[in-house]
Protein backbone atom coordinates (compact mmCIF):
# COMPACT_ATOMS: atom_id res chain seq x y z
CA UNK A 1 0.00 0.00 0.00
CA UNK A 2 1.49 3.39 -0.97
CA UNK A 3 1.84 6.13 1.62
CA UNK A 4 -1.18 8.46 1.26
CA UNK A 5 -0.41 12.11 2.08
CA UNK A 6 -2.82 14.09 -0.12
CA UNK A 7 -6.00 13.83 -2.19
CA UNK A 8 -4.03 13.30 -5.40
CA UNK A 9 -2.60 10.08 -3.95
CA UNK A 10 -6.16 8.85 -3.41
CA UNK A 11 -7.14 9.83 -6.95
CA UNK A 12 -4.31 7.82 -8.46
CA UNK A 13 -5.22 4.77 -6.39
CA UNK A 14 -8.92 5.10 -7.24
CA UNK A 15 -8.10 5.26 -10.95
CA UNK A 16 -6.32 1.91 -10.61
CA UNK A 17 -9.10 0.23 -8.64
CA UNK A 18 -12.39 1.54 -10.12
CA UNK A 19 -13.71 0.41 -13.54
CA UNK A 20 -13.08 2.99 -16.23
CA UNK A 21 -16.72 3.98 -16.83
CA UNK A 22 -17.31 4.81 -13.16
CA UNK A 23 -13.95 6.47 -12.59
CA UNK A 24 -14.52 8.61 -15.70
CA UNK A 25 -18.02 9.47 -14.51
CA UNK A 26 -16.55 10.94 -11.34
CA UNK A 27 -13.46 12.52 -12.83
CA UNK A 28 -14.70 14.40 -15.90
CA UNK A 29 -16.62 17.46 -17.04
CA UNK A 30 -18.77 18.49 -19.96
CA UNK A 31 -17.57 19.37 -23.47
CA UNK A 32 -13.98 20.74 -23.36
CA UNK A 33 -13.85 20.43 -19.53
CA UNK A 34 -12.56 24.01 -19.23
CA UNK A 35 -14.83 24.82 -16.26
CA UNK A 36 -14.03 21.47 -14.66
CA UNK A 37 -10.31 22.32 -14.76
CA UNK A 38 -10.82 25.96 -13.70
CA UNK A 39 -12.65 24.89 -10.55
CA UNK A 40 -9.40 23.58 -9.13
CA UNK A 41 -6.87 25.77 -10.94
CA UNK A 42 -8.42 29.08 -9.88
CA UNK A 43 -7.75 28.31 -6.22
CA UNK A 44 -4.02 28.48 -6.99
CA UNK A 45 -4.31 32.17 -7.97
CA UNK A 46 -5.43 33.09 -4.46
CA UNK A 47 -2.48 33.69 -2.14
CA UNK A 48 -2.52 33.36 1.63
CA UNK A 49 -1.04 35.93 4.01
CA UNK A 50 1.33 34.22 6.42
CA UNK A 51 1.64 35.60 9.96
CA UNK A 52 4.30 34.80 12.57
CA UNK A 53 4.82 35.13 16.32
CA UNK A 54 1.15 34.57 17.10
CA UNK A 55 -0.20 32.12 19.66
CA UNK A 56 -1.28 29.03 17.71
CA UNK A 57 -2.57 27.00 20.67
CA UNK A 58 -6.21 26.08 21.21
CA UNK A 59 -7.22 25.98 17.54
CA UNK A 60 -10.78 25.05 16.54
CA UNK A 61 -12.37 24.30 13.19
CA UNK A 62 -15.84 23.91 14.70
CA UNK A 63 -18.68 26.03 13.35
CA UNK A 64 -22.25 25.66 12.07
CA UNK A 65 -23.90 25.12 8.68
CA UNK A 66 -27.61 26.03 8.44
CA UNK A 67 -27.73 26.03 12.23
CA UNK A 68 -26.19 22.57 12.65
CA UNK A 69 -22.96 22.03 14.55
CA UNK A 70 -20.12 20.74 12.36
CA UNK A 71 -16.59 19.73 13.32
CA UNK A 72 -15.29 21.62 10.30
CA UNK A 73 -17.06 23.68 7.60
CA UNK A 74 -17.08 20.78 5.14
CA UNK A 75 -19.97 18.58 4.04
CA UNK A 76 -19.95 15.59 1.72
CA UNK A 77 -21.59 16.68 -1.51
CA UNK A 78 -24.36 14.68 -3.20
CA UNK A 79 -22.86 12.54 -5.94
CA UNK A 80 -24.77 10.18 -8.20
CA UNK A 81 -23.71 6.55 -8.62
CA UNK A 82 -21.53 6.69 -5.50
CA UNK A 83 -22.33 3.04 -4.84
CA UNK A 84 -20.67 2.19 -8.15
CA UNK A 85 -17.31 3.61 -7.06
CA UNK A 86 -17.31 1.02 -4.28
CA UNK A 87 -19.92 -1.47 -3.12
CA UNK A 88 -22.40 0.19 -0.70
CA UNK A 89 -20.48 3.42 -1.23
CA UNK A 90 -23.10 5.83 0.09
CA UNK A 91 -23.41 3.92 3.36
CA UNK A 92 -19.63 3.88 3.82
CA UNK A 93 -19.30 7.60 3.06
CA UNK A 94 -22.15 8.42 5.46
CA UNK A 95 -20.45 6.44 8.22
CA UNK A 96 -17.20 8.31 7.61
CA UNK A 97 -19.02 11.66 7.77
CA UNK A 98 -20.70 10.63 11.02
CA UNK A 99 -17.32 9.70 12.51
CA UNK A 100 -15.87 13.11 11.56
CA UNK A 101 -18.90 15.12 12.70
CA UNK A 102 -19.80 16.62 9.33
CA UNK A 103 -22.94 16.38 7.14
CA UNK A 104 -23.37 13.67 4.53
CA UNK A 105 -25.65 14.51 1.58
CA UNK A 106 -27.35 11.65 -0.28
CA UNK A 107 -28.16 12.12 -3.97
CA UNK A 108 -31.54 11.28 -5.47
CA UNK A 109 -29.55 9.26 -8.04
CA UNK A 110 -27.76 7.18 -5.43
CA UNK A 111 -27.30 3.43 -5.50
CA UNK A 112 -28.07 3.01 -1.79
CA UNK A 113 -31.52 4.30 -0.81
CA UNK A 114 -32.60 6.85 1.78
CA UNK A 115 -33.64 3.98 4.01
CA UNK A 116 -30.29 2.20 3.52
CA UNK A 117 -28.44 5.27 4.83
CA UNK A 118 -30.72 5.66 7.83
CA UNK A 119 -30.30 2.00 8.75
CA UNK A 120 -26.59 1.91 7.97
CA UNK A 121 -25.80 4.87 10.24
CA UNK A 122 -28.16 3.97 13.12
CA UNK A 123 -30.48 6.78 12.01
CA UNK A 124 -27.83 9.47 12.37
CA UNK A 125 -29.19 12.68 10.73
CA UNK A 126 -28.04 13.28 7.16
CA UNK A 127 -29.00 15.60 4.32
CA UNK A 128 -30.90 14.63 1.18
CA UNK A 129 -30.46 16.12 -2.29
CA UNK A 130 -33.55 16.39 -4.48
CA UNK A 131 -33.80 16.56 -8.26
CA UNK A 132 -37.06 18.05 -9.48
CA UNK A 133 -38.85 15.61 -11.76
CA UNK A 134 -42.05 15.79 -13.75
CA UNK A 135 -43.65 13.13 -11.55
CA UNK A 136 -44.71 15.33 -8.63
CA UNK A 137 -46.17 12.39 -6.73
CA UNK A 138 -42.72 10.80 -6.79
CA UNK A 139 -41.16 14.04 -5.52
CA UNK A 140 -43.69 14.20 -2.68
CA UNK A 141 -42.88 10.61 -1.80
CA UNK A 142 -39.14 11.31 -1.80
CA UNK A 143 -39.61 14.28 0.53
CA UNK A 144 -41.79 12.23 2.86
CA UNK A 145 -39.23 9.39 2.87
CA UNK A 146 -36.47 11.89 3.71
CA UNK A 147 -38.54 13.18 6.62
CA UNK A 148 -39.22 9.67 7.86
CA UNK A 149 -35.49 8.87 7.71
CA UNK A 150 -34.67 11.86 9.91
CA UNK A 151 -32.95 13.99 7.27
CA UNK A 152 -32.11 17.37 8.78
CA UNK A 153 -31.77 19.43 5.57
CA UNK A 154 -33.01 19.21 1.99
CA UNK A 155 -30.68 20.24 -0.85
CA UNK A 156 -32.52 21.09 -4.08
CA UNK A 157 -30.35 21.02 -7.21
CA UNK A 158 -31.32 23.78 -9.67
CA UNK A 159 -28.76 23.35 -12.43
CA UNK A 160 -29.67 19.95 -13.86
CA UNK A 161 -33.00 20.49 -15.61
CA UNK A 162 -31.27 19.22 -18.74
CA UNK A 163 -28.07 17.21 -18.91
CA UNK A 164 -24.75 18.64 -20.07
CA UNK A 165 -22.94 16.48 -22.62
CA UNK A 166 -20.13 14.51 -21.04
CA UNK A 167 -18.09 12.86 -23.77
CA UNK A 168 -16.52 10.16 -21.59
CA UNK A 169 -19.88 8.90 -20.33
CA UNK A 170 -21.18 8.59 -23.88
CA UNK A 171 -18.08 6.76 -25.07
CA UNK A 172 -18.10 4.41 -22.08
CA UNK A 173 -21.82 3.64 -22.36
CA UNK A 174 -22.33 4.57 -18.70
CA UNK A 175 -25.05 2.59 -16.90
CA UNK A 176 -25.81 1.16 -13.47
CA UNK A 177 -25.26 -1.75 -13.28
CA UNK A 178 -22.67 -1.66 -16.09
CA UNK A 179 -23.60 -3.11 -19.47
CA UNK A 180 -21.65 -6.31 -20.04
CA UNK A 181 -20.00 -5.30 -23.28
CA UNK A 182 -16.66 -6.84 -24.23
CA UNK A 183 -14.65 -3.64 -23.43
CA UNK A 184 -16.43 -3.24 -20.08
CA UNK A 185 -15.95 -6.87 -19.08
CA UNK A 186 -12.28 -6.78 -20.03
CA UNK A 187 -11.78 -3.60 -18.01
CA UNK A 188 -13.63 -4.95 -14.97
CA UNK A 189 -11.45 -8.08 -15.05
CA UNK A 190 -8.52 -5.81 -14.16
CA UNK A 191 -10.39 -4.57 -11.04
CA UNK A 192 -10.80 -7.71 -8.88
CA UNK A 193 -11.25 -5.82 -5.61
CA UNK A 194 -14.17 -3.85 -7.08
CA UNK A 195 -15.76 -6.94 -8.60
CA UNK A 196 -15.64 -8.90 -5.33
CA UNK A 197 -17.29 -6.01 -3.54
CA UNK A 198 -20.09 -5.81 -6.09
CA UNK A 199 -20.68 -9.55 -5.95
CA UNK A 200 -21.16 -9.20 -2.20
CA UNK A 201 -23.88 -6.54 -2.29
CA UNK A 202 -27.44 -6.49 -3.55
CA UNK A 203 -27.27 -2.73 -4.21
CA UNK A 204 -26.46 -2.19 -7.89
CA UNK A 205 -29.31 0.02 -9.15
CA UNK A 206 -30.79 3.40 -8.23
CA UNK A 207 -32.17 2.58 -4.79
CA UNK A 208 -34.33 5.67 -4.45
CA UNK A 209 -36.19 4.91 -7.69
CA UNK A 210 -36.41 1.19 -8.40
CA UNK A 211 -39.35 -0.20 -6.44
CA UNK A 212 -40.65 3.26 -5.59
CA UNK A 213 -42.04 4.23 -8.98
CA UNK A 214 -44.88 2.36 -10.66
CA UNK A 215 -43.59 0.42 -13.66
CA UNK A 216 -39.90 0.87 -12.86
CA UNK A 217 -38.48 -2.47 -11.88
CA UNK A 218 -35.50 -3.06 -14.13
CA UNK A 219 -32.65 -1.21 -15.83
CA UNK A 220 -34.41 -0.78 -19.15
CA UNK A 221 -37.50 0.89 -17.74
CA UNK A 222 -35.38 2.97 -15.36
CA UNK A 223 -33.32 4.40 -18.21
CA UNK A 224 -36.47 5.30 -20.09
CA UNK A 225 -38.03 6.86 -17.01
CA UNK A 226 -35.06 9.05 -16.02
CA UNK A 227 -34.64 10.30 -19.60
CA UNK A 228 -38.18 11.63 -19.48
CA UNK A 229 -38.37 12.76 -15.88
CA UNK A 230 -35.85 15.57 -15.27
CA UNK A 231 -38.13 18.60 -15.49
CA UNK A 232 -36.96 21.44 -17.79
CA UNK A 233 -39.86 23.59 -16.56
CA UNK A 234 -38.36 24.01 -13.07
CA UNK A 235 -39.15 27.48 -11.67
CA UNK A 236 -38.97 29.45 -8.43
CA UNK A 237 -42.61 28.50 -7.85
CA UNK A 238 -41.48 24.89 -7.61
CA UNK A 239 -38.88 25.90 -5.02
CA UNK A 240 -41.57 27.56 -2.90
CA UNK A 241 -43.80 24.46 -3.24
CA UNK A 242 -40.92 22.20 -2.15
CA UNK A 243 -40.10 24.42 0.82
CA UNK A 244 -43.70 24.29 2.01
CA UNK A 245 -43.88 20.51 1.56
CA UNK A 246 -40.52 19.97 3.28
CA UNK A 247 -40.91 22.41 6.15
CA UNK A 248 -37.29 22.19 7.30
CA UNK A 249 -33.89 23.60 6.39
CA UNK A 250 -33.68 24.20 2.63
CA UNK A 251 -30.44 24.61 0.65
CA UNK A 252 -30.42 25.55 -3.05
CA UNK A 253 -27.55 24.12 -5.09
CA UNK A 254 -26.28 25.43 -8.42
CA UNK A 255 -26.38 29.21 -8.03
CA UNK A 256 -23.74 31.17 -9.99
CA UNK A 257 -25.54 34.38 -10.94
CA UNK A 258 -26.13 37.34 -8.64
CA UNK A 259 -29.74 37.80 -9.73
CA UNK A 260 -30.44 34.13 -9.08
CA UNK A 261 -28.87 34.52 -5.64
CA UNK A 262 -31.27 37.35 -4.82
CA UNK A 263 -34.21 35.27 -6.05
CA UNK A 264 -33.00 32.45 -3.82
CA UNK A 265 -33.16 34.81 -0.85
CA UNK A 266 -36.71 35.77 -1.81
CA UNK A 267 -37.70 32.09 -2.05
CA UNK A 268 -37.09 31.62 1.67
CA UNK A 269 -34.13 29.25 1.35
CA UNK A 270 -31.73 28.95 4.26
CA UNK A 271 -28.59 28.72 2.12
CA UNK A 272 -27.33 28.64 -1.45
CA UNK A 273 -24.48 26.57 -2.79
CA UNK A 274 -22.33 28.36 -5.35
CA UNK A 275 -21.77 25.52 -7.79
CA UNK A 276 -21.38 24.74 -11.48
CA UNK A 277 -22.11 21.04 -10.88
CA UNK A 278 -18.41 20.24 -10.83
CA UNK A 279 -17.98 21.58 -14.35
CA UNK A 280 -20.38 18.91 -15.63
CA UNK A 281 -23.12 21.18 -16.99
CA UNK A 282 -22.34 24.54 -18.69
CA UNK A 283 -18.77 24.35 -19.93
CA UNK A 284 -17.31 27.86 -20.13
CA UNK A 285 -19.02 29.04 -16.94
CA UNK A 286 -16.82 30.62 -14.24
CA UNK A 287 -15.24 28.48 -11.58
CA UNK A 288 -17.12 28.29 -8.30
CA UNK A 289 -14.38 30.07 -6.36
CA UNK A 290 -14.39 32.94 -8.92
CA UNK A 291 -18.18 33.29 -8.65
CA UNK A 292 -18.27 33.02 -4.85
CA UNK A 293 -17.43 36.64 -3.84
CA UNK A 294 -20.10 38.05 -6.17
CA UNK A 295 -22.78 35.80 -4.69
CA UNK A 296 -21.69 36.68 -1.15
CA UNK A 297 -22.01 40.38 -1.96
CA UNK A 298 -25.39 39.87 -3.66
CA UNK A 299 -27.08 38.17 -0.71
CA UNK A 300 -25.60 40.57 1.81
CA UNK A 301 -25.66 38.16 4.73
CA UNK A 302 -29.39 37.47 4.46
CA UNK A 303 -28.79 33.73 3.99
CA UNK A 304 -25.75 31.49 4.22
CA UNK A 305 -23.55 31.03 1.18
CA UNK A 306 -21.84 27.67 0.68
CA UNK A 307 -19.73 26.51 -2.26
CA UNK A 308 -18.52 23.40 -4.01
CA UNK A 309 -16.31 22.69 -7.00
CA UNK A 310 -12.59 21.99 -7.14
CA UNK A 311 -11.89 21.52 -3.43
CA UNK A 312 -8.98 19.13 -3.12
CA UNK A 313 -7.32 20.37 0.06
CA UNK A 314 -7.84 22.08 3.38
CA UNK A 315 -6.23 25.20 1.91
CA UNK A 316 -9.00 25.33 -0.70
CA UNK A 317 -11.55 25.21 2.12
CA UNK A 318 -9.73 28.01 3.93
CA UNK A 319 -9.66 30.23 0.82
CA UNK A 320 -13.39 29.69 0.24
CA UNK A 321 -14.14 30.68 3.83
CA UNK A 322 -11.96 33.77 3.49
CA UNK A 323 -14.04 34.82 0.48
CA UNK A 324 -17.26 34.55 2.44
CA UNK A 325 -18.42 30.94 2.28
CA UNK A 326 -20.02 29.64 5.46
CA UNK A 327 -19.47 26.04 4.40
CA UNK A 328 -17.95 23.94 1.64
CA UNK A 329 -18.66 20.57 0.01
CA UNK A 330 -16.37 17.83 -1.27
CA UNK A 331 -17.52 15.46 -4.00
CA UNK A 332 -14.59 14.17 -6.02
CA UNK A 333 -12.18 14.19 -3.07
CA UNK A 334 -14.61 11.89 -1.27
CA UNK A 335 -15.10 9.69 -4.35
CA UNK A 336 -11.36 9.29 -4.82
CA UNK A 337 -11.02 8.10 -1.23
CA UNK A 338 -14.00 5.77 -1.57
CA UNK A 339 -12.80 4.24 -4.82
CA UNK A 340 -9.30 3.84 -3.46
CA UNK A 341 -9.98 2.33 -0.04
CA UNK A 342 -13.70 2.27 0.79
CA UNK A 343 -14.72 3.85 4.08
CA UNK A 344 -11.09 3.98 5.19
CA UNK A 345 -10.32 6.05 2.10
CA UNK A 346 -13.13 8.53 2.78
CA UNK A 347 -11.89 8.89 6.34
CA UNK A 348 -8.37 9.44 4.99
CA UNK A 349 -9.62 12.18 2.63
CA UNK A 350 -11.44 13.91 5.47
CA UNK A 351 -8.41 13.64 7.76
CA UNK A 352 -6.17 15.14 5.08
CA UNK A 353 -8.50 18.08 4.53
CA UNK A 354 -9.00 18.66 8.27
CA UNK A 355 -5.25 18.63 8.94
CA UNK A 356 -4.47 20.98 6.03
CA UNK A 357 -7.26 23.34 7.11
CA UNK A 358 -6.10 23.41 10.71
CA UNK A 359 -2.42 23.99 9.93
CA UNK A 360 -3.04 26.58 7.19
CA UNK A 361 -5.38 28.53 9.47
CA UNK A 362 -2.63 28.61 12.10
CA UNK A 363 -0.01 29.79 9.60
CA UNK A 364 -2.37 32.66 8.71
CA UNK A 365 -2.54 33.71 12.36
CA UNK A 366 -6.01 32.41 13.20
CA UNK A 367 -7.05 29.91 15.86
CA UNK A 368 -10.83 29.93 15.32
CA UNK A 369 -12.28 29.07 11.91
CA UNK A 370 -15.14 31.51 12.53
CA UNK A 371 -12.64 34.40 12.54
CA UNK A 372 -11.35 33.70 9.03
CA UNK A 373 -12.06 36.52 6.57
CA UNK A 374 -10.49 38.25 3.56
CA UNK A 375 -7.72 39.70 5.73
CA UNK A 376 -5.88 36.34 5.51
CA UNK A 377 -5.57 36.77 1.72
CA UNK A 378 -3.05 38.81 -0.24
CA UNK A 379 -4.77 41.25 -2.63
CA UNK A 380 -5.29 41.58 -5.53
CA UNK A 381 -5.12 37.85 -6.25
CA UNK A 382 -8.77 37.25 -5.34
Amino acid sequence: MPVITNIEDLRVLAQRRVPRMFYDYADSGSWTESTYRANEADFDRILLRQRVAVNMEGRSTRTTMVGQDVAMPVAIAPTGLTGMQHADGEILAARAAKKFGIPFTLSTMSICSIEDIAEGTDRHPFWFQLYVMRDRAFIENLIDRAKAAGCSALVVTLDLQILGQRHKDLKNGLSAPPKLTVPNVLNMMTKPRWCLGMLGTKRRQFGNIVGHVKGVGDMGSLSEWTAKQFDPRLSWNDVEWIKKRWGGKLILKGVQDEEDARLAVDSGADAVIVSNHGGRQLDGAPSSIAALPHIVDAVGGRIEVHMDGGIRSGQHVLKALALGARGTYIGRAMLYGLGAMGQEGVEKALAIIRNELDLSMAFCGRTDIREVDRSILLPPNY
